[in-house]
């Protein structure tokens, strides 16, 4: 086990979502062990409403098929080389975990469950981090799609909410700038209308 060598906070402010990445394949017994701690997620009733999909090593090569032929059937217009460099967002990535959670018919569990879910990505992310792995949380119209949905065996009452994609980097990405407390929190009181 790896000490962690971050603090909570350099993770959190640290952490950058990467889109390049260097093509550095993740070990699946890293990317287990990422998930392992990850689950420790807040969340309601400890219902832990999530499932990954998950690709490394040898099996990235068939997800990467997949999203040739299926997710992106737009492309297949292309020319090789055309296609090829479009595929490099694909393929240069070391590992993927698509994030799938229930879709309660209950608004109020539903809700909670992605927000679950959604602690649980953020854990993810930052364990990840910590180990000098970068990652991208996106959320491609593909992840909806039911010849996608049935290959990554996605059941009936449940959706995919994250694809993320992880790896090794070699540039890290400038920080975008984020609003600062006073710009985002209202106190509660006699002064409320005063913070507008």
């Amino acid at each position: 086990m790896n000490p962690q060598t971050l603090s909570v906070r350099e993770a959190i402010i640290g952490r950058r979502s990467i889109k390049k990445f260097n093509g550095q394949p993740v070990d699946r017994e890293v990317l287990m062990k990422i998930i392992d701690d990850a689950v420790w997620a807040p969340n309601h009733q400890n219902r832990q409403p999530w499932r990954l999909v998950a690709a490394c090593g040898e099996e990235i090569l068939e997800l990467h098929k997949l999203l040739r032929d299926t997710a992106i059937p737009r492309w297949k217009d292309l020319s090789e080389e055309s296609l090829e460099k479009q595929m490099q967002k694909f393929t240069l990535p070391g590992a993927y975990a698509f994030v799938i959670v229930p879709e309660d018919v209950r608004q109020k569990q539903r809700l909670e469950d992605f927000a679950a879910a959604s602690t649980f990505i953020q854990n993810f992310q930052l364990l990840a981090w910590d180990m000098g792995i970068g990652s991208c949380w996106k959320t491609p119209d593909f992840l909806d799609k039911p010849e996608f949905r049935e290959a990554l065996g996605v059941k009936p009452g449940e959706r995919i909410i994250s694809m993320l994609q992880l790896g090794y980097f070699d540039e890290l990405p400038k920080a975008m700038e984020r609003k600062k407390s006073d710009e985002i929190v209202t106190f509660f009181g006699r002064n409320q209308k005063n913070n507008d």
